[in-house]
C-alpha cells in the first residue's frame, strides 16, 4: 500500500463515519415520523366513529353557557342538537358559500332561546342570484323548534380575504364576529347547521351540511417509512460500494 493510499484511508474514514451517523438519525427520525402517523390514524378513525354516533343519535339540547368553556372541536362538533325559541328579525348575515348547489350564501340567523342565550343558527343556502331578495328567505315569525349539527366557529374569514363586517362581506362563518355585528350579547361560541326541513318559498335550503374528515394518515405513514428504508438501503450499499473498492475503512 502507497504512502497516498494511506492517507486516503485516514481521510476518508471520518467522512464515512460522520455520513452513516447522520443516515442513522435521518432512519430513526423517518421512522419515528411514520409511527406518529400510525398513531394519528388511530386517533382519526376513531373520531369518524365518534362524529358518526354523533350525528345519528337522537337531539340534546344544545349546550348552554355553563358547558361552553368545555367545548372542543374533538369532542363535540356535529352533534346533534336541538334549540327552541325566536328569530331576530332583520338580522340575517349571509357568509359566501359553495356547495354542490353552485356559488351563494349561508344564511346566518341569530334565534333567541327560551333558555336565555343567543344561538347562531345556519338556516341554509340561498344562491348567489337571490341575495337581493331577503324576503325570500326571511325567517320565520313566533316561536320555532328545530334541530340540526353544532359547527364550530371558523373566526378570521376565508383563504387570503378577511371578514369585513363594516362592508357585510363575510367568508367564514366567525360566530364572535357576527355576534358583534348583530350586537348579541350572550350568543354561543358555536353556531348550528339547520336540517333539511321545508321553508316557505323553498329558501334557504338547509341540510348541506358537508362532513369532511380528511383522512390521510396511512399514506402519510407509509411515505414516511420508505423514506426511511430507501435511506437505509442507500447507506447500506454505499458502505458495500466503499468496502469492494478496497478503500481501508479503518486506520
Amino acid at each position: 500500500m502507497t504512502l497516498a493510499d494511506a492517507m486516503h484511508g485516514r481521510l476518508i474514514r471520518p467522512q464515512l463515519a460522520l455520513t452513516v451517523g447522520l443516515s442513522a438519525l435521518g432512519v430513526v427520525l423517518l421512522t419515528g415520523l411514520g409511527i406518529w402517523q400510525i398513531e394519528r390514524l388511530g386517533w382519526k378513525l376513531r373520531l369518524i366513529d365518534a362524529v358518526n354516533s354523533r350525528v345519528h343519535a337522537a337531539a340534546i339540547a344544545a349546550p348552554g353557557p355553563g358547558a361552553w368553556p368545555a367545548l372542543t372541536a374533538d369532542a363535540d362538533e356535529y352533534r346533534h342538537v336541538a334549540a327552541t325559541g325566536r328569530y331576530k328579525p332583520d338580522a340575517d348575515v349571509l357568509v359566501q358559500a359553495v356547495t354542490e348547489r353552485g356559488p351563494g350564501f349561508w344564511v346566518m340567523t341569530p334565534l333567541e332561546t327560551d333558555r336565555g342565550f343567543d344561538l347562531l343558527v345556519n338556516r341554509g343556502f340561498v344562491p348567489e342570484d337571490r341575495r337581493s331578495d331577503a324576503a325570500s328567505f326571511a325567517p320565520p315569525k313566533g316561536e320555532i323548534s328545530f334541530s340540526g349539527l353544532l359547527r364550530m366557529s371558523e373566526p378570521g374569514g376565508g383563504f387570503l380575504r378577511a371578514n369585513d363586517p363594516a362592508h357585510q362581506r363575510w367568508y367564514s362563518r366567525d360566530v364572535a364576529a357576527i355576534a358583534v355585528a348583530d350586537g348579541l350579547s350572550s350568543a354561543a361560541p358555536y353556531f348550528v347547521d339547520a336540517e333539511a326541513t321545508p321553508n316557505a318559498g323553498g329558501l334557504p335550503v338547509g341540510g348541506l351540511t358537508v362532513i369532511d374528515l380528511p383522512n390521510s394518515h396511512l399514506i402519510y405513514a407509509l411515505t414516511w417509512f420508505a423514506l426511511a428504508a430507501m435511506l437505509a438501503g442507500g447507506t447500506i450499499f454505499a458502505l458495500r460500494t466503499e468496502w469492494r473498492s478496497g478503500t481501508p475503512l479503518e486506520r
